[in-house]
């Protein structure tokens, strides 16, 4: 039997320029193995020529079937029908066969195929096709145009009186189930009670009290007009926002998968979150980051992360406008990963703060470390979301073996980059390395930026060194929560409380005042008007609200009498004594004890709200006077009496 012809190397070179032209990898492995399968079999005896027959027909028809042309590697087949040796009957598997893409051409199988190293800037890449901006609305306030709104207002669009009313009922609940003697409040009393607590964050002092003192060091007239010092310790230690009822319920399910975490802020934070929604639309460009919200309260729901300045507290993710910082939406961690997607915490995070239902497509996303993976900004892609953040290298996959990585005596402004269809992966020497993935960005362009860097001398110097678009785009971007987190710092209405919950509520009034005074900024530029400072914001907003609230109640006891100066003495004269405008001589002011044993009878001293027995004889007022607090004095001063 004659023995089959070996391959010469004219056969060889047809095969491997046919591997050339596959269009995917698996389809280049699967001619090469091919190959060295051909080669090693010219040793192997050939099977009978009918079963030869049977097995080149199939292909044939397969060909045909796929319209693939014919490889060199396959036709050589037909040279093989007369031989003598055997040759195996097992037909080849699927897999092994190079498969193409729909689309057939050259030009496609070559851009297509992966990058074997990093690259430098003398190689040039493409930039990707920008998406279309397509909001879902007109990015920018959402309220009504040609209308001025006051501060009170404005704050209203994020608290309206559904959601405060709904505080005010559950805080009533709880004071009457927890307190012996408890007054109810009505919605004018919260808004006392709001414009104190912001007014609190302007001027801090070391006590609450301190507030209501009048000395010689502490004399702030405008608590005082607003609600008395006890009311306002009462409502801050009731100010309850679910149901009692509902908390007692959720508390029984304590250790089941159906226990709530957060049922003791859900009315608020949940009606919080999309009146922020409804008020405002975002620009393009966008940022999610986390949020330290600082507290001592013992509950699992405090994290600790050691890079923020607040490094104990609830962590909070946040979707914030880059151009603003306006808080768009927000997430409280619950200390575990709900959805199990399987692909980590901050994709899930991710997706359920970017939704292109509500946002709309054609947004550019920037996030950190923590967040960016290459199968997140794929699926962002896929709903036509671009996206650019920095990244872990362990995230990195195969691409970490890769040649023409930086090292440690790589030039301060070295690039490298590496793309894989649409995602490019840049490596950038600054005073460390910095690694960045982007959608967005191609790998390089001709942004410098200055660095102080030892010349030839060993002199310092100033010199420009490139810089990567996708890193300062994200410079520029990223800030959005940023700055949100410091508009609410500098005068945040926290307070120490040993309650979780109303830690997070002192957190939302400080969303609605930043989101309300943003909202302001935009507004009055429009309008070529003059933009107040957060701080005259705040100001404006205490004031309004002192007016939207219920009057300090001051109790009229005892005649009113005129003055030595001919000026009535305040606060004197409904009731009982000497009679109206009868002139009394100053002197009879005097202090004088309620009973005679001075530990029963005490009242609470007008001005310092301390208890004393002593008081006016006139005035029928509870007023100190002892060597520490000498408010006898300080009243009749004050009045001019």
């Amino acid at each position: 039997m004659p023995k089959r012809p070996k391959k010469t190397e004219e056969s060889l070179k047809e095969a491997a320029d046919a591997c050339l032209l596959s269009e995917s990898n698996e389809g280049k492995d699967a001619v090469a193995e091919s190959m060295a399968e051909s080669e090693v079999s010219s040793a192997e005896p050939l099977a009978a020529e009918e079963n030869v027959m049977e097995e080149e027909a199939e292909e044939e028809t397969d060909e045909e079937q796929e319209g693939d042309v014919v490889l060199a590697s396959e036709s050589e087949d037909s040279d093989l029908e007369s031989g003598d040796e055997e040759w195996d009957s097992e037909a080849e598997p699927p897999a092994r066969r190079p498969r193409r893409t729909e689309s057939e051409g050259i030009e496609e199988t070559t851009t297509s195929s992966p990058v074997e190293s990093w690259k430098g800037t003398d190689e040039e890449d493409i930039a990707p096709q920008p998406l279309s901006f397509r909001p879902l609305r007109t990015p920018g306030a959402q309220l009504l145009k040609g209308v001025s709104y006051t501060s009170l207002e404005l704050f209203q669009s994020f608290l309206p009186n559904s959601i405060l009313q709904t505080i005010v009922i559950n805080t009533n609940k709880y004071g009457q189930e927890n307190h012996k003697t408890w007054r109810k409040i009505t919605l004018k009393d919260l808004y006392s009670y709001l414009s104190m607590v912001i007014y609190m964050g302007l001027l801090k002092v070391a006590s609450i009290g301190d507030y209501w003192k009048l000395s010689d060091l502490y004399n702030f007239p405008f608590p005082v007009s607003v609600m008395s010092a006890s009311k306002f310790k009462r409502i801050a230690t009731s100010i309850q926002m679910s149901d009692p009822k509902d908390d007692a319920a959720n508390n029984k399910k304590k250790g089941t998968a159906d226990y709530d975490r957060l049922c003791k802020i859900k009315p608020m934070y949940e009606q919080l979150r999309q009146t922020c929604k409804a008020s405002y639309h975002p620009q393009q460009n966008i940022a999610v980051d986390e949020r330290m919200v600082k507290s001592k309260a013992r509950t699992g729901l405090k994290q600790y992360m050691k890079n923020k300045r607040s490094k104990w507290g609830f962590k909070l993710f946040v979707l914030a406008d880059s151009s603003n910082g306006y808080t768009w939406d927000f997430t409280v961690f619950e200390g575990k990963n709900h959805h199990q997607t399987g692909n980590g915490l901050g994709y899930d995070t991710v997706m359920d703060l970017v939704t292109p239902t509500v946002l709309g497509t054609g947004y550019k996303l920037y996030v950190d470390n923590f967040y960016t993976s290459p199968t997140l900004f794929l699926d962002l892609l896929e709903k036509r979301i671009r996206a650019c953040g920095t990244i872990r290298s362990n995230k990195l996959g195969s691409l970490r073996l890769k040649s023409g990585q930086l090292n440690k005596k790589s030039r301060r402004g070295c690039i490298r980059w590496i793309r894989e269809g649409p995602i490019v992966f840049v490596q950038w020497k600054d005073s460390r390395d910095v690694l960045m993935c982007s959608t967005i960005h191609k790998a390089h362009g001709e942004e410098t930026v200055q660095r102080n860097m030892k010349d030839a001398e060993g002199q310092w110097a100033k010199e420009s060194i490139a810089i990567p678009p996708a890193i300062q785009d994200y410079n520029t971007n990223m800030g959005g929560v940023d700055l949100s987190d410091a508009l609410i710092s500098y005068y945040n209405v926290r307070r120490k409380t040993k309650r979780w919950h109303r830690v997070f509520f002192n957190h939302f009034v400080d969303i609605a005042i930043v989101n309300a005074f943003i909202l302001h900024k935009e507004l009055a530029r429009a309008k070529g008007q003059r933009v107040m400072t957060q701080k005259e914001f705040r100001e404006t907003l205490v004031l309004e609200l002192q007016k939207a609230g219920a009057p300090a109640r001051v109790k009229h006891s005892g005649p009113q009498f005129l003055s030595k100066h001919g000026d009535a003495c305040p606060d004197a004269g409904r009731a009982g004594g000497a009679g109206k405008g009868v002139p009394v001589p100053a002197g009879l002011h005097l202090p004088k004890y309620f009973t005679p044993d001075s530990t029963i009878g005490r009242a609470r001293c007008v001005l310092c709200s301390l208890k004393t027995p002593l008081g006016c004889t006139v005035c029928n007022k509870a007023l100190c006077f002892v060597p520490g607090r000498q408010c006898f004095n300080l009243w009749h001063d004050k009045s001019n009496v």
